[in-house]
């Protein structure tokens, strides 16, 4: 029988190489963004198509649902919901993840994003290097990190079963999915900026996963 030690060992493990092969598939995508590769023409296509125009109330709902990616609500909603979660269960830990999952995000996507300096597609073009923000999506990462360890704190510290966590996962797919589809509509962003995103920010948060696997806590109940 495994102990409790090994067991924790063994999901950190499994989370960590999991991490690795998203953050694989980011840099697949950034190979592609810098070389102009067949993504890239894929991209060209996807944003030449006629898209569905929105106005009035429709508009100002697709708006929101794109809100669902934005730094400023996602981190806010998880720092309050990490506050209630610490002060409910007398830890700190949640607070932390929360902190961990937004430093790591800023980090590592503020970086590339400075680094590639891509311009949006309602530029007209597709430059790098050329002062713009757009590789890879903040709103992409942003939905899948901050709602996913969103869902993971309430997973570990909630009476949440397993049927129940599913759900939650696919909730945090729906929106971030959500969020990419609208992006598309609306010309923010490049095909390749959201899988980027998507698989950056994914890679962040099974990453965070890891990191509390490997800490034992009592407070959890998962």
């Amino acid at each position: 029988m495994q102990t409790e030690t090994q067991l924790r060992r063994k999901q950190m493990d499994r989370a960590l190489r999991w991490s690795l092969l998203l953050f694989t598939g980011f840099l697949l995508v950034t190979q592609q963004v810098l070389t102009f590769g067949p993504l890239v023409e894929y991209d060209k296509k996807i944003n030449s198509d006629p898209k569905p125009q929105f106005e009035g109330l429709a508009g100002f709902l697709l708006r929101r649902l794109d809100d669902l990616g934005l730094r400023g609500l996602t981190a806010t909603v998880l720092i309050l919901a990490a506050s209630f979660i610490a002060y409910k269960f007398k830890t700190w830990r949640p607070l932390n993840l929360a902190f961990l999952s937004l430093i790591l995000l800023n980090l590592v996507v503020g970086t590339f994003k400075l680094f590639l300096g891509r311009t949006k597609p309602r530029d007209g073009f597709d430059l790098l290097h050329a002062g713009g923000m757009s590789y890879p999506s903040g709103h992409a990462s942003n939905a899948v990190l901050s709602w996913g360890i969103l869902a993971y704190l309430i997973y570990r510290y909630a009476k949440v079963d397993r049927y129940q966590g599913r759900l939650a996962s696919a909730g945090v797919a729906a929106i971030s999915l959500t969020v990419c589809v609208v992006s598309l509509i609306r010309h923010t962003h490049w095909f390749t900026d959201l899988l980027g995103g998507l698989f950056v920010g994914s890679a962040l948060l099974v990453a965070v996963i890891a990191v509390d696997r490997y800490v034992p806590s009592k407070s959890q109940l998962h």
